[in-house]
């Protein structure tokens, strides 16, 4: 319903579809300033005028982004307040919110509340892919053993979850073994409208980088860190720079025997190379009416790897036909569409008259792109596959970099031997294929590339190829609708034969959980120095991400897949030299092979269908029986286990009272970092594995685990004791306090040198409060929630920088923690600030946003900062001690 203190309700309207009356805020109404808006900027302008409270979104925000047109050139960018509509996570970054949100739920009860009333206040999904592992392969019972392995190191975080999935309303969580979160979005979350008594456009704001293949279906939404992502389920907006708005025209038409995956990769390069951070990219012109709704989410799907913040696709009639296809209802798909088109968010790509203002156009002839793959080690290094043999022997001998290994002639032949389980002896050699997974949802989310690598793979089997044995293949679909389509055009048998049985339904290679390969090649790769290869159908090729012992990799379509696995090598020109040969001696071409275009959109219109979605999607929630078997206890308080190494109960709230308590100065503080600048939140946030000689592996080996036990950061973010031992824990951190680069600090005035998580400690048992100095741009990076939870465990009250990345000074903000400015032109340096003196801040009753304090430092010096409380909202949400307990007092 609309909120009767809106400004702006004299907009509403009401539109009958269907027998039904809806209201509706009427945008046509604001005139030509609205029509000439990016369709994605329509989007900002609806959200802001429909939740306008003016206290977290003001009228000053509605005209501001009416004023895209002047408003995106402004040289210090121009902040609004943003509600996206609903928020989906995965489960390594859902994890620690669903922890928060019963945490919440304790201190509610035990401030004499009502715990139930702890709920998201917009819908959340939350969808588990991030932890099975491709353990097992080539074989028919690689899924049922990944899954079962998957349980056994899971058991924990998934009883957790799944108590939450009966505890909580408005959320959704969907069990693992049901697909990867961003297809699961695209073909059964997505509303597109919400068609709710008051109709709006769907928006999502996800815990993972690759939310916006959602823009693919003419959805607005983008990846955000975790507190973000807690602050909107909790109700609250959101601040974001109004951003430039690119224009990518598309014209022309595909080659038949081109992909989807091949468009990526050329679009990722080009606009890679021409600079879109921070902005947002929308597609038009009369290309894009060609690409399926497939192809444009696997475009968008890439728009964290070409940089910009939204790949934006209006919807238009192709988007309503996808909505049939994938079984949503005519009801709500013909409101959608009414909807849409009252208030000029539906797209005619053909119709240049509806063509807005951009900050600026580029074009692309979709008749230009050609067969393609990307790496050795970066996304956005497209390589034409017509040169991809000369252009990986180039690299073998470029001088080290993103494209170049540095091998000296005497390198370049090396090779070697091992014997493998089935008896026999293989050579292996520079751009040996070791890893070959189609996976991930940007390519399998799309019924024409995973068909059309399984009418390769039957035309390879009938023309007698074979994958060597040694190769590990698989295939890791993004939901069951993919199987069951697979399996009704009669391509499973084929993609079996050559090895890429069905292996798991996640993320998996793509994020690295590509698993063990046999320690014989493990060990002739390593003695050799070896530069072998994966390849995969994913977005992200990052050198170390896909294997240890895969120096190489490249992200390319399923068929192309098919074909280096077929090859063994990549060092192969598909042109010249055949695949392999016939019974008969004959050769075999990768061109004898490749399905076109029309034999592949001729299977899909038989066997992609209405009944599958229909199928698969009435079961989500149900989960494999492994899931089902789970115990879990039932009501809305959960029960912490003292013992779990991966759940436990985060103190956020410990104290806490009804009332606010008086704001309080900071006194005698001691500095437990002094950093330079650009200091990301990947020096700050716990990632990766856990260092064996670490506070964390310090603390599990305390619990009785051993190392090969202790599993990553990423899957214990749920426990506060192992996150906070692990934050400022990058071996790269360069802490002035510290003797050496890496996670340590000096004590004072000990003059201990300690581990970071140790110094704290100690300071904390001596209540000693404790602040960082830090120079520009602090907190750049996207691992955002522990980078700003870490700290305030560490008992840092302040943080005093010449300059804050706008995310992550908001999320400082929400857990309570004051980030101060140095006046311009200051720094540590030009104070002479050594880091180990005493700080005394004195903070006002009375204070507000940009007021200025003054240091005060135990050598008789003080300086002057800025408090960075940019807004009321920010003032509130510190005086409350952060965001979660503002909503835990609100909920009183």
């Amino acid at each position: 319903m609309a909120a009767s203190n809106n400004p702006f309700n004299s907009l509403l309207k009401t539109l009958e579809v269907n027998g039904k009356s809806y209201k509706y805020y009427d945008l046509a109404q604001l005139g030509d300033k609205y029509v000439r808006l990016p369709y994605s900027i329509r989007v900002l302008v609806e959200s802001c005028i429909r939740n306008c409270d003016n206290f977290q979104v003001l009228e000053k925000d509605v005209q501001n982004v009416l004023d895209w047109e002047t408003n995106q050139n402004s040289e210090n960018g121009v902040e609004i307040a943003f509600k996206p509509a609903r928020v989906i996570l995965q489960d390594l970054t859902g994890v620690p919110a669903v922890v928060d949100f019963a945490a919440m739920r304790d201190a509610v009860k035990d401030l004499g509340g009502n715990p139930d009333k702890i709920n998201p206040i917009c819908p959340a999904d939350l969808v588990i892919d991030h932890s099975v592992q491709v353990d097992f392969a080539r074989s028919s019972d690689a899924l049922a053993k990944n899954q079962e392995l998957e349980f056994t190191r899971n058991k924990e975080r998934f009883q957790f979850l799944k108590w939450g999935a009966q505890a909580f309303n408005n959320m959704l969580i969907v069990p693992p073994g049901s697909g990867i979160v961003h297809q699961v979005n695209l073909e059964y979350l997505a509303r597109v409208v919400f068609t709710g008594e008051l109709l709006h456009p769907d928006s999502v704001v996800g815990t993972d980088s690759h939310t916006t293949m959602i823009n693919g279906l003419g959805v607005v939404g983008w990846g955000v860190g975790g507190i973000e992502a807690e602050a909107v389920m909790l109700g609250q907006a959101i601040s974001m720079l109004l951003p430039k708005v690119v224009g990518y025209k598309l014209v022309g038409e595909l080659d038949p025997l081109v992909t989807s995956t091949d468009l990526v990769l050329t679009i990722t390069k080009h606009l890679r190379s021409l600079g879109v951070v921070g902005q947002f990219v929308e597609f038009f012109g009369p290309g894009v009416a060609a690409l399926s709704i497939a192809d444009r989410a696997t475009v968008a799907n890439m728009c964290p790897e070409f940089g910009a913040t939204v790949a934006h696709f209006p919807v238009d009639g192709r988007s309503l036909q996808y909505l049939r296809q994938t079984n949503r209802s005519a009801e709500k798909i013909k409101v959608i569409e009414e909807y849409l088109k009252a208030t000029k968010q539906f797209r005619n790509y053909s119709d240049p008259s509806q063509d807005p203002v951009f900050s600026k156009v580029v074009e692309l002839d979709l008749s230009t792109v050609v067969t393609s793959v990307s790496g050795p080690k970066r996304p956005q290094d497209r390589v034409s596959v017509s040169v991809m043999k000369k252009d990986f022997n180039d690299c073998l001998s470029n001088k080290v970099g993103f494209k170049g290994y540095g091998l000296s002639p005497s390198q370049l032949s090396a090779s070697g031997s091992f014997s493998f389980s089935d008896g026999k002896t293989y050579t292996i050699t520079h751009g040996s294929v070791i890893i070959a997974a189609i996976t991930s949802c940007t390519n399998t989310s799309n019924p024409s590339v995973m068909l059309g690598a399984g009418l390769l793979a039957k035309k390879a089997v009938e023309n007698g190829l074979s994958v060597l044995p040694y190769i590990k293949t698989s295939l890791s679909p993004g939901s069951g609708v993919v199987t069951y389509y697979l399996r009704e055009s009669g391509v499973v048998p084929y993609l079996e034969k050559l090895g890429f049985d069905i292996v798991g339904y996640g993320c998996m290679t793509c994020i690295g959980n590509s698993g063990p390969i046999d320690d014989n090649i493990a060990n002739t790769i390593e003695k050799n120095e070896l530069v072998c290869c994966g390849v995969l159908s994913g977005n992200r090729n990052f050198e170390g991400r896909i294997h240890p012992n895969t120096r190489a990799n490249y992200l390319a379509s399923p068929l192309l897949v098919i074909a280096y696995a077929l090859a063994g090598t990549v060092d192969i020109d598909f042109e010249k030299e055949p695949l392999g040969k016939r019974a008969d001696g004959s050769s075999v071409f990768l061109r004898d092979i490749w399905p076109t275009r029309s034999e592949i959109q001729e299977v899909e219109n038989r066997h992609v269908i209405p009944g599958m979605f229909k199928e698969v999607y009435a079961k989500i929630e149900q989960g494999s029986p492994s899931w089902q078997a789970l115990d879990v206890p039932q009501g809305k308080l959960y029960g912490w286990d003292p013992n779990s190494t991966y759940i436990k109960k985060p103190p956020f709230f410990d104290g806490m009272t009804k009332d606010l308590s008086p704001m309080k100065s900071i006194s005698n503080a001691r500095c437990l970092l002094l950093l330079g600048d650009s200091v990301t939140t990947d020096h700050i946030s716990p990632a990766g594995s856990i260092a064996r000689n670490s506070p964390a592996a310090r603390f599990l080996a305390s619990r009785g685990l051993t190392p090969r036990e202790f599993n990553s950061y990423g899957s214990r973010r749920g426990n506060d004791a192992v996150m906070s031992r692990g934050t400022f824990a990058n071996i790269r951190l360069v802490n002035k306090l510290a003797p050496r680069p890496g996670p340590q600090t000096t004590h004072q005035p000990s003059g201990d040198v300690l581990d970071i998580f140790d110094a704290a400690d100690r300071y904390a048992k001596e209540n000693v409060p404790l602040i960082a100095i830090v120079g520009k741009d602090y907190g750049s990076g996207s691992s955002r929630d522990w980078a700003a939870k870490g700290p305030f465990l560490l008992g840092i009250k302040a943080v005093i920088a010449e300059s804050f990345e706008r995310i992550h000074r908001s999320n400082l903000v929400g857990m309570g923690i004051m980030p101060l400015q140095f006046l311009e032109g200051q720094n540590a340096d030009s104070l002479g600030l050594m880091g180990t003196e005493v700080y005394s801040i004195d903070v006002p009753e009375d204070l507000v946003p940009h007021q200025v304090l003054t240091v005060k430092v135990d050598n008789g010096k003080s300086f002057q900062v800025i408090v960075r409380f940019d807004t009321e909202v920010d003032l509130t949400y510190f005086k409350n001690g952060g965001i979660l307990n503002y909503m835990i007092r609100k909920m009183l």
